[in-house]
């Protein structure tokens, strides 16, 4: 009697834990799914270019609605203030310096990425990822450099920037290729149509991948020069040619959004929109502008470095979140890798996961000690909290001159800048320098310095970093 009872108690609890664990995996189902990932990178777009960062000519009603539904970064950086560095940066977690892959390759060059670097895509494809690039790529144009050949199921952009081609205003360039997985399938493409044929395909890509995780990183070739925009935005701007361009992004961000939403992936979805670096101020009424941020493109100062950037994830980030703690794109591959819960590259990266901020949790403060600036391998300065300490460097800028006009653009000045010493919390525009006032501080960011000096080297002071590694070579 004992023994039958017990054995049907056995029996009653073995039915109820195999039902408990099927409706806990049922429910665990969702959530074991990594979430969607969605970077749109603009080119040479400026601090002051959107609506939400008091833009009052340019309308840009999707990526403002991205600021009002998720988090708006208020400091957020790239870490080189040219293309192909940046992008770099972006796709590796590293400073570019790290990786060997410095300026804005150009199609005489034979290097790019190495095979020994991971990108995102690589990171996240043993997670079950499917993922794609459409726009410009730059991190090397030869066929083993091409994202096919690194992480990324599907390619359709140009290799390099848009102006790397025949009608370059100073410049001379072989005619600009179209690429397509790794073919070249037209040379000197109506660059009208760039943006429409982005967004198709990323449209598309959202589509086929519904139902699998996947990474879509639309790059833009706007708005860098030359301009080029579609029928149904010419016109369209208070600001001329360069805001209906600005304009024709936003209408792409929209796509994006309304697709995610209509094939039920919005709140699976991470969304994230920023640039590669600053306004290229050189070209006046077709650049764009750094709003209350000193210098532009192809500076450290922080109309150079600093970008808008939105992130956006219903149910994850909380609206109307605004953070203003420092943040960089080598953040982004370690962030997204833990929230993918896919392995971080065995090798050396300098990102750092910054969900904490990216979610507003109350209090989150920056987990690095300092960001540090070069151009090319020059350390030019360092931001530590509110502190942005600039070595002694030379760097172009137009001074009290106006940029050019329609296209061409006017050249540049030199100036140098001695040992200055920024509170950026107060003077944003970096017009007071207060390191006579705060020698600890500069002492502090100094050492700092060092020790960047000793991992990734500095040419100003003729130091070869111990972490370096060498690009890809054909």
């Amino acid at each position: 009697m004992t023994v039958g009872w017990n054995s049907w108690l056995l029996a009653e609890a073995i039915f109820l834990l195999a039902v408990c664990s099927n409706v806990g995996a049922q429910e665990r189902a969702p959530a074991s799914r990594p979430p969607n990932i969605v970077i749109i990178f603009a080119d040479d777009l400026g601090y002051g270019d959107l609506g939400c960062y008091g833009n009052k000519s340019i309308e840009t009603p999707n990526l403002d609605r991205m600021a009002r539904e998720g988090v708006r970064f208020t400091d957020f950086y790239v870490a080189q203030p040219v293309c192909s560095a940046s992008r770099a940066a972006l796709l590796t977690g590293c400073y570019p310096n790290r990786v060997g892959i410095l300026g804005a390759l150009g199609p005489a060059v034979t290097h790019g990425i190495s095979d020994q670097e991971k990108t995102l895509a690589e990171v996240l494809k043993p997670r079950g990822y499917a993922t794609a690039i459409y726009g410009k790529w730059h991190l090397g144009h030869h066929s083993r450099f091409l994202p096919t050949h690194h992480g990324f199921d599907d390619y359709f952009g140009l290799p390099y920037s848009n102006d790397m081609g025949p009608k370059h205003p100073t410049d001379k360039f072989p005619p600009l290729p179209l690429i397509e997985g790794d073919k070249v399938v037209a040379l000197n493409p109506d660059q009208t149509k760039l943006t429409t044929w982005y967004t198709e395909r990323a449209v598309r890509f959202i589509e086929k991948n519904k139902d699998q995780p996947f990474f879509l990183y639309v790059a833009h070739a706007m708005p860098h020069v030359p301009l080029h925009v579609s029928d149904r935005f010419k016109g369209r701007s208070k600001q001329g040619l360069y805001g209906d361009v600005v304009m024709e992004i936003d209408w792409s961000v929209g796509e994006i959004l309304s697709a995610l939403k209509r094939l039920k992936q919005d709140e699976r979805t991470l969304v994230i929109f920023t640039s590669d670096n600053g306004p290229w101020l050189s070209y006046g009424d077709h650049g764009g502008s750094a709003g209350p941020l000193r210098e532009g493109k192809m500076t450290t100062w922080e109309g150079g470095v600093r970008m808008p950037c939105l992130m956006r994830w219903p149910g994850h980030i909380p609206a109307e979140t605004v953070c203003r703690e420092p943040a960089m794109t080598i953040d982004v591959l370690p962030t997204l890798a833990k929230l993918a819960g896919a392995d971080l590259p065995r090798h050396k990266i300098d990102g750092l996961d910054i969900w904490p901020l990216v979610s507003g949790q109350p209090g989150a403060k920056s987990p690095h000690q300092a960001y540090y600036f070069y151009w090319n391998n020059e350390l030019q300065a360092i931001r530590s909290g509110r502190w942005k300490l600039h070595f002694p460097h030379s760097y172009i800028t137009l001074g009290e001159k106006s940029g050019g006009n329609e296209g061409r653009p006017v050249t540049y000045g030199q100036a140098k800048t001695p040992l200055v010493l920024y509170d950026l919390e107060k003077d944003p525009g970096e017009n007071k320098n207060v390191a006579q006032e705060q020698p600890e501080i500069v002492a502090r960011l100094k050492q700092l310095a060092e020790e960047a000096r000793a991992d990734l080297g500095d040419s100003a002071t003729k130091q070869k970093g111990t972490g370096v590694r060498p690009p890809g070579r054909e």
